[in-house]
């Protein structure tokens, strides 16, 4: 999940909440957990378990790009996710550099452009935002602001000459997110949204494990991500700011790793929402969404996404012949990758050792390496915008009671 600054020098509303550490969590009796048996028969779980292949994660050049040669990014809001996350993996991205800020609050501005050896002259203000059109400096425009703002600041950029790279979800509706992709489109630009579970090493070995059937065919996943928002009056319980409660935001998690997960599109969804009366928290935005899809390949997927529950963030994929699972996933690190199946007349489940690589600087190198190399992004602006239809029939499902057809084309 994301934390975007600026609310409240934008919309007079508090500022975001600090972002939620990453959670860390010891398994259970690991003791237990390991292969059933001493050998079976001479091969371990791991071994029958190992890549025939180098992970499909986005290439890593062996040495960084000289300072000048790299793209150069402007980071626009300030908040807990820029600071702690955003702008730490600029610093370490290999085709990457931070150069320029766009906040509400000059001091902070001068601040964080002093401890990132940015010249104060790329300063920007939201009042003169549009000034980025004269800075040649500036390739890329990242938006970390409140889902509500993120169209506006994205067609605006766009209009500059600059690509952009929107956090997620890149807008508060289908019809935004496609005026986002073409205010891109026409200015022969590219549009990336932050989808960075698609960058996660784990996620990806998942990805690869169960498109290349090494488990056999899936047959269903499960995904959960809940939360107890605490703040009734930040931005995320207003919907105009928003664009929905957890579906939009912690839904969009396991919703977009489904999709990618499989290589497919759903054809069905069947939702329910539930929302407490009289908390809040919920006078704009839902509480707790349970949704079902249907793919093509017969996939059933149920997800469960809340603003009132305990912490809990979990994804498993279950195929005919095993099974891998993230407990916890969709962290900002410290994710873990199990994987159980049977091997010989055993059943047992290993830890999956994936090297470990920032999600955040591999998908803002990923956006350097499209400018670079004159191709698509991985997660273009079109990736959202099947995101936003999807949730718009979740919600037309929920409020309207039946299962509702899928048409992405």
């Amino acid at each position: 999940m994301t934390d975007r600054d600026e609310g409240k020098a934008l919309t007079g509303t508090n500022e975001a909440e600090a972002p939620l550490q990453s959670t860390r969590r010891r398994f259970l009796g690991q003791a237990g957990l390991g292969l059933l048996g001493a050998g079976l028969a001479g091969t371990t779980l791991a071994q029958s378990l190992a890549p025939t292949e180098k992970p499909s994660t986005t290439p890593e050049e062996k040495q960084p790009l000289p300072p000048e040669k790299r793209i150069g990014w402007a980071v626009v809001g300030l908040g807990g996710f820029a600071l702690g996350q955003a702008i730490p993996a600029l610093r370490q991205a290999r085709k990457s550099r931070l150069v320029a800020l766009v906040s509400g609050s000059p001091e902070k501005a001068r601040r964080v452009a002093d401890q990132n050896g940015v010249d104060l002259r790329n300063i920007y203000s939201y009042q003169n935002f549009d000034a980025i059109r004269d800075n040649p400096e500036i390739d890329v425009v990242y938006i970390i602001l409140p889902n509500g703002l993120h169209a506006e600041y994205s067609v605006r950029a766009s209009q500059a000459g600059k690509h952009v790279m929107s956090e997620k979800p890149m807008a508060t509706s289908v019809a935004e997110a496609e005026a986002m992709v073409d205010a891109a489109r026409a200015a022969g630009k590219k549009l990336m949204v932050a989808y960075r579970a698609q960058f996660e090493p784990r996620h990806v070995e998942v990805a690869r494990l169960t498109r290349a059937r090494v488990l056999g065919h899936p047959r269903a996943m499960i995904g959960e991500f809940l939360q107890n928002q605490g703040d009734p009056n930040q931005w995320r319980q207003n919907l105009k700011l928003a664009g929905g409660g957890s579906l939009v935001d912690v839904g969009l998690y396991p919703l977009n790793f489904s999709r990618f997960v499989l290589g497919e599109e759903p054809t069905q969804v069947a939702a329910q929402i539930s929302t407490p009366q009289g908390d809040p928290r919920f006078r704009e935005v839902e509480d707790r969404v349970a949704f079902t899809l249907t793919f093509p390949s017969g996939v059933v997927g149920h997800f469960m996404r809340g603003y009132s529950a305990h912490r809990s963030a979990r994804f498993r994929v279950m195929s005919e012949r095993g099974w891998a699972d993230l407990d916890p996933a969709f962290q900002y690190e410290g994710n873990t990758l199990r994987v159980g199946r049977r091997v010989g007349q055993q059943e047992g489940s290993d830890l999956r050792n994936v090297e470990n690589k920032s999600q955040f600087v591999l998908e803002i190198d990923e956006l350097s390496s499209a400018i670079l190399e004159a191709r698509e992004p991985k997660t273009p602006g079109e990736e959202g915008v099947r995101d936003h239809r999807i949730m718009e029939a979740i919600y037309q499902s929920a409020r309207e009671g039946r299962t509702v057809s899928l048409t992405m084309g």
